[in-house]
């Protein structure tokens, strides 16, 4: 799925346009951005006591021991 986003303020003039020459794709929606501030202030997030901090662990798989076996290459 691709979204065609369309700024709010050029909505009246691109999004008859857009939307009548993105018809016949269904893979395509033109949508119009209405947001009006950012979600994301840039502020720290609140410290949590010590005691309720989560342990932060990679999760990835970790790797299998051992090394591959020799292949002879006849």
């Amino acid at each position: 799925m691709i979204y065609c986003v369309v700024p709010e303020p050029l909505a009246d003039r691109l999004l008859p346009k857009l939307s009548a020459y993105y018809a016949d794709d269904p893979n395509v929606t033109v949508i119009v951005d209405r947001r009006r501030a950012e979600r994301r202030t840039g502020e720290e997030p609140p410290v949590e006591p010590p005691q309720e901090r989560r342990e932060r662990r990679d999760r990835r798989r970790a790797r299998v021991a051992g090394d591959f076996p020799v292949i002879d290459p006849e």
